[in-house]
């Protein structure tokens, strides 16, 4: 029978009900010395389980990532000796989907009523995407500006070798640092969307110029690519990949040394357009033993938001460095 009086205490229980639903709160009550939990209809949802009166941990449990498993309860049995609240996030697998959930109560038995716990679920899924998200650009950002050091550094002994005055050295060092800078403004994407296409060859031609030398070793960067127009979205990434294998170059390859050359060249068939790096002249160079950042933006640039191929050849002479794009992909 509904209940008459808009007052009644009930009424105002199924109120905060609706608004803890409303919110994505699910609620539930663990029977400890049963081990198995009830949970409301917003529980059984966020699980992707049957609704049914309990379930056991062992239900729930197969549904937490199994990177999270032990930890997690690891972490349910420990709650009766925490004091006060308590909060354990985890992941939790629906098909492929991944969610991630935040567990939180009361422990040392605080909350403990009749041999019951409660406490609630709340899906914290974007909250930690959005975390994963910071780390990643803090650590890219990390990575920008020890790169924007070696390469300052890089500059400033290339620059050395080819003049024989300080002030030839500094007027040549500001000018390639200022070429630096508008490489760099290539690489930043703009806000809005702002810019129009560019030129693959006139992308390359900014981007290396800063480490082409003035003096005796003039043209030692050479560019010779098929003339292809590409799009805003992927100037930046195909930026970002010069720029990396740049950076790299000047660090341990052929634009490391005096009588390096680097060589780019590429061909276009079939609606798919190839780009050949390669290093000549410079020390002798190995696969590197560990994956760094570097080669970890760089398959992410090329593999994920070019949607292309990097393949490289570590042979004695030098790096030769293989890109293979989508021509319809470039242009977008």
């Amino acid at each position: 029978m509904p209940f008459s009086d808009k007052n009644h205490p009930l009424r105002e229980v199924e109120g905060l009900k609706r608004a803890l639903h409303a919110a994505g709160v699910a609620l539930w009550t663990w029977m400890v010395e049963t081990d198995v939990f009830a949970m409301d209809t917003k529980g059984f949802e966020l699980w992707g389980l049957p609704q049914k009166s309990l379930v056991s941990f062992e239900d729930l449990s197969s549904r937490i990532h199994p990177a999270d498993r032990d930890r997690v309860r690891a972490a349910f049995t420990a709650t009766r000796a925490i004091i006060g609240a308590y909060e354990v996030d985890f992941r939790i697998l629906i098909g492929d989907e991944v969610r991630w959930i935040s567990a939180r109560g009361l422990g040392n038995d605080e909350g403990l009523h009749y041999g019951q716990m409660s406490g609630v679920f709340l899906d914290v899924t974007g909250r930690k995407q959005a975390e994963e998200g910071h780390e990643l650009l803090a650590g890219e950002m990390s990575h920008r500006v020890k790169n924007l050091l070696a390469i300052a550094v890089g500059l400033t002994n290339l620059t050395s070798r080819s003049t024989t005055t300080a002030a030839e050295m500094a007027k040549q060092l500001t000018e390639r640092l200022t070429a630096l800078g508008r490489a760099h403004d290539v690489v930043r994407p703009l806000p809005g969307n702002q810019g129009r296409a560019a030129l693959i060859g006139d992308l390359l031609s900014v981007l290396l110029a800063p480490y082409d030398d003035t003096g005796a070793f003039s043209g030692r960067v050479r560019v010779a690519v098929p003339r292809l127009g590409i799009g805003e979205q992927s100037s930046t990434s195909l930026a970002l990949v010069i720029h990396e294998l740049a950076t790299n170059s000047l660090k341990y390859g052929a634009l490391s040394a005096d009588t390096g050359l680097l060589d780019i060249s590429g061909n276009m068939a079939e609606g798919e357009v190839s780009l050949v790096w390669t290093e000549r002249g410079g020390p002798s160079v190995e696969p590197p033993k560990n994956t760094g950042y570097g080669s970890k933006l760089l398959s992410r640039m090329v593999t994920g938001q070019l949607g292309g191929s990097m393949q490289t050849d570590w042979s004695p002479e030098g790096a030769v460095i293989r890109l293979m794009f989508d021509v319809e992909k470039l242009s977008t």
